[in-house]
């Protein structure tokens, strides 16, 4: 640990505007960083690394000023690919997990694509009248 805060302390003298901790594995260890650096710590919370999986409001506490999840969303997209193809590969179809899936509308909602569609309409549309 010392000497892991000695690096980070260089790396600060050198211009490093915040420290990127891996593989912290205490508490105690999040603090040490903290109490000895003046730049942002940042935790480094992947699943199967070997931090524990901490929360975020914990982590804050420690003195961890970001925290970074580097796979978790691939991991369940991973997952999620490997069970659709999985049925695929069994049933010939997908028919298994579409209710698992999102649906067209649900993409829509969450990407505002209709409102972009109206504003879309809107602009062309004046543009007709000029």
């Amino acid at each position: 640990l010392e000497a892991a805060i000695n690096r980070a302390k260089a790396y600060v003298a050198a211009g490093a505007d915040g420290i990127f901790a891996e593989a912290v594995k205490t508490e105690a260890h999040y603090r040490a960083f903290s109490e000895a650096l003046d730049v942002p710590i940042l935790a480094n919370i992947t699943e199967f690394g070997q931090t524990e999986l901490w929360n975020t409001s914990e982590l804050k506490e420690w003195g961890a000023d970001m925290v970074l999840y580097p796979l978790s969303a691939f991991r369940a997209m991973n997952k999620a690919a490997e069970n659709v193809y999985q049925s695929i590969l069994v049933n010939g179809d997908q028919k298994a997990v579409v209710e698992t899936m999102q649906t067209r509308m649900e993409l829509y909602d969450y990407l505002g694509y209709h409102e972009y569609e109206q504003k879309l309409d809107t602009l062309f549309s004046e543009g007709k009248n000029k």
